[in-house]
């Protein structure tokens, strides 16, 4: 064997290019870092946007002149006497609003999914004269402002005699009045197949059997999402109650907090945030039960 050949088998191969394990692990650790940074922005950014709500929990816990005065987030001293105060500050225990709320909340629920879900129906799956113009009509009322409605739904209620009583801020919810919810559920209804229908009308389902035993089973994360919405905004509304409601045994959460401040904006700022922590309870529970099929009818409405 020449001098050659044997440098020729001694000589380590060189690689053009690195192996192709090399090269996953590679991707792996560019893949790992890159999610662990994509982590630590999105868990920044929740904590800047979580900021006012941990400081209102934290005030709640820390006596009148010590609330804006003491710096950070910890209190010096844990003092619950803010949530007895405030529970009973007002004109009434604060129970009887939180069951004010929680009516008015339950109702606009209630006939939100049900008439969203007969007008939805109507324009998704059937077939009728006009039903793309009314449908362009119903999506049209997005566009109005809703102070532009004001006065006429206030005479009118108030011809009703409904002033004063929880009709005006339920009753709409039974005529599907947020188009919204509507163009929601008309989205997840066209997303599913039309096949569905017609093997239903060969069993003997009528167009109500349809709707009743296939198309409504199968809307739950869309309800469960509408149901999710109603509650937050409802639950919050301040403006309505305030225009309809002057009965304090009536006002619900939003105007029974604005009771504790006075016409010149002095407040009891501890007993309101404890009451805000309490108000923000049922939310929070609400949206952790109903999570998993808000992200579904998101994630699947609009899509084929």
């Amino acid at each position: 064997m020449t001098v050659t050949e044997v440098q020729t088998v001694v000589r380590p191969r060189r690689w053009s290019r690195p192996p192709q394990d090399v090269r996953a692990v590679g991707r792996r650790r560019e893949t790992a870092r890159s999610r662990f940074l994509r982590h630590v922005v999105i868990a920044g950014v929740g904590l800047f946007m979580l900021y006012p709500l941990l400081w209102m929990l934290s005030s709640s816990f820390k006596p009148d002149d010590r609330i804006f005065t003491e710096q950070g987030l910890w209190p010096a001293e844990w003092d619950l006497a803010n949530y007895t105060d405030g529970w009973n500050a007002l004109e009434h225990p604060f129970d009887v609003y939180l069951v004010n709320s929680l009516i008015i909340v339950v109702l606009s629920i209630i006939g939100t999914l049900v008439s969203t879900a007969l007008a939805a129906f109507a324009f998704a799956r059937l077939n009728f004269p006009g039903r793309r113009l009314m449908f362009a009509l119903t999506l049209g009322t997005l566009m109005l402002p809703g102070h532009v409605l004001l006065i006429p739904q206030y005479i009118i209620f108030a011809e009703l005699g409904w002033v004063n009583t929880y009709l005006p801020l339920v009753v709409p919810h039974f005529l599907a009045s947020n188009a919204f919810y509507t163009f929601l559920m008309v989205q997840f209804m066209r997303a599913l197949p039309r096949e569905l229908d017609d093997a239903a009308r060969i069993d003997g389902c009528g167009t109500f059997g349809i709707f009743r035993r296939i198309i409504l089973p199968l809307c739950t994360p869309a309800f469960a999402t509408t149901a999710i919405f109603t509650f937050i905004a409802t639950w919050n509304d301040f403006f309505s109650p305030l225009i309809y409601i002057t009965d304090t045994d009536l006002y619900p959460v939003p105007l029974a907090l604005r009771q504790f401040m006075d016409s010149e904006g002095q407040a009891s700022w501890g007993p309101m945030f404890a009451m805000s922590v309490v108000s923000l309870l049922p939310i929070v529970g609400f949206f952790i039960a109903g999570q998993k099929y808000l992200v579904q009818g998101i994630a699947t409405t609009g899509l084929k």
